[in-house]
């Protein structure tokens, strides 16, 4: 099978203050504290949703 693309993606800065939109794309992204790394699946939508939110997480190398 294919190994799919992945993306490692870190929650760096708070939501407090964010719109509730914002906060709900932190929580689909799967954040669940600060300075947490997650990886995702390297897809249109997920690129999406980093893009909405590019104060608040960065991708990690």
């Amino acid at each position: 099978m294919a190994e799919t693309a992945k993306i490692k993606i870190q929650y760096y800065r708070s939501q407090i203050c964010t719109p509730v939109k914002h906060k709900l794309v932190v929580k689909g992204l799967g954040f669940t504290r600060m300075n947490q790394i997650v990886e995702r699946e390297d897809t249109p939508s997920i690129r999406g949703m980093v893009k909405k939110i590019p104060h608040l997480v960065r991708i990690v190398d």
